[in-house]
C-alpha cells in the first residue's frame, strides 16, 4: 500500500499539479470575496514569493547543471546551441513584441512588464510537448533544452531588472563570496550531506539578495553548483530508479514534494485577480506569448540552422512550430515576473491575467500538430 501513495506523490510532483490547483483556487476566491482573499494573498506574499519560491528555482538551477553534465541535454554546448539560440528568439521577439504594442498604445506604464512574455513554463509546456509528440520523438528534449536555456536566461534577468530595493552591491558581494566561500570549504572538506550547504551557505545567501536589493527568491542558485552530485543526468522530470545517494540528487528528492506545495501557495497568493480587471496589459502580455514565442523561436532556430547549426535529424519545421507554440505557455515564471515587475494594484491583475491565459497556449498547440499533422497527429500513425 506504500507503493501506491509514492506514485501518487510522484504523479503529482512530475506533472506540478498543485500549481492550477491553487491558481484556479485564488480566481474563484478572489472573485467571490476579494476583500477576505486580499488580506491572505497580502500577508501571505512576503513568505510564498520571497522565501518559499526559493525551492522552486533551486529546482531550476539543478536541471540546468545536471543537464551539463557528461551525456546531459546540454553537453557539450555544441549540441545544444541551436536550442539555446532558439531559446534566445523566444525571448527577444515576445519582449519587442511586448514594448511595441505598449508604444504604440502609449502605455509607458506597463513598459516595466517587458520580460513577462519571456517565460516559459518548462513543466507544463514538458506536458504538453509529451503528450503531442510521445516521450521518444526529438521535440520533447529539444523543448527540454529550450527551456532550460530560457529559465536560465530568466534568472539573470530577474537578478539584473527586477531588484527589490535599491541594489547594494557592496553588501551583496560580500555577504555572498562569505557565502560561497563556506560552500567551498564544505566541498573541500568532502562534506556529502547537502544541509550544511542549504542551511549555511543558503541562508547566508539569502541575507546577502535580500540586503542587497536582488530578488531573494533566487538565493539557491549559486548555491546548488557546490552540492556535491553525480557524475550523470538521469533526465528531466525523470524519477531515478533508485533513491539517489549524491547529495544534489537527495537534494532534489528531498525538497520535491515541499517545492510542490509552496507552488500551490503561489498560485493561491498570487493568481486571484478578479476577471473585472482584465484590461489592455492582460492582452498585451497574451499576444506577445501566444504569437511571439512561436514567431521567436521558429526564426532564430531556422536562422541558426542556415548558418550550419546541427537540428535533429527527425526534427521538422512543422515540429518547430508547435514546439514555439507550446513554449508560449508562460504560467509560473510569467506569474512571478509579473509580481517582481509590478506593485498591487491594476497594471499588476491585468498583467497576471495575460499570465494565467497564457495556459489557452497549450490548445494552440495542440490545434496546431491537428493542422499541421505532427506527432500524434501524423496521417500515417495507425
Amino acid at each position: 500500500m506504500q507503493a501506491a501513495p509514492r506514485r501518487l506523490a510522484a504523479f503529482i510532483a512530475g506533472n506540478s499539479l498543485l500549481l492550477p490547483v491553487g491558481a484556479v483556487t485564488a480566481l474563484v476566491w478572489a472573485n467571490t470575496a476579494p476583500d477576505l482573499y486580499s488580506r491572505f494573498a497580502s500577508r501571505g506574499h512576503f513568505i510564498v514569493n520571497d522565501v518559499g519560491m526559493t525551492l522552486f528555482f533551486a529546482l531550476a538551477a539543478k536541471e540546468i547543471i545536471e543537464a551539463t553534465l557528461p551525456h546531459g541535454a546540454l553537453h557539450p554546448m555544441s549540441k545544444a546551441a541551436t536550442a539555446v539560440i532558439g531559446a534566445i528568439g523566444g525571448m527577444l521577439v515576445p519582449a519587442a513584441m511586448y514594448l511595441g504594442l505598449v508604444t504604440a498604445m502609449d502605455l509607458v506604464e506597463l513598459r516595466r512588464g517587458w520580460a513577462i512574455p519571456t517565460a516559459t513554463d518548462i513543466a507544463f509546456s514538458f506536458l504538453i510537448a509529451r503528450w503531442v509528440f510521445g516521450r521518444t520523438h526529438p521535440a520533447v528534449p529539444f523543448l527540454l533544452l529550450l527551456a532550460i536555456a530560457d529559465d536560465a536566461f530568466g534568472l539573470i534577468v530577474l537578478a539584473v531588472f527586477y531588484p527589490t530595493d535599491a541594489v547594494r552591491p557592496i553588501a551583496f558581494v560580500v555577504i555572498l563570496c562569505l557565502a560561497l566561500a563556506l560552500c567551498w570549504a564544505f566541498r573541500r572538506a568532502r562534506v556529502m550531506q547537502f544541509w550544511p550547504y542549504v542551511a549555511v551557505g543558503g541562508a547566508l545567501s539569502w541575507i546577502a539578495f535580500f540586503h542587497g536589493g536582488l530578488h531573494p527568491a533566487l538565493a539557491l542558485v549559486p548555491i546548488v553548483p557546490f552540492v556535491p552530485h553525480a557524475r550523470r543526468d538521469e533526465g528531466l522530470f525523470e524519477e531515478p530508479p533508485r533513491q539517489p545517494r549524491d547529495p544534489l540528487g537527495q537534494f532534489e528528492h528531498t525538497i520535491r514534494i515541499p517545492a510542490e506545495i509552496v507552488l500551490f501557495f503561489f498560485g493561491l497568493v498570487n493568481a486571484g485577480v478578479p476577471v473585472s480587471n482584465a484590461g489592455v496589459g492582460t492582452w498585451i502580455v497574451l499576444v506577445a506569448l501566444v504569437a511571439g514565442k512561436p514567431l521567436g523561436i521558429v526564426a532564430a532556430t531556422v536562422v541558426a540552422h542556415l548558418l550550419g547549426a546541427k537540428l535533429p535529424a527527425a526534427l521538422t519545421r512543422r515540429d518547430l512550430l508547435v514546439i514555439g507554440c507550446t513554449a508560449g505557455f508562460g504560467f509560473t515564471v510569467a506569474l512571478f515576473f509579473a509580481t517582481a515587475a509590478f506593485p498591487d494594484g491594476p497594471l499588476l491583475d491585468q498583467t497576471k491575467m495575460g499570465a494565467l491565459l497564457s495556459a489557452v497556449a497549450g490548445v494552440i498547440a495542440i490545434a496546431a500538430a491537428v493542422t499541421l499533422r505532427v506527432g500524434r497527429f501524423t496521417s500515417d500513425r495507425g
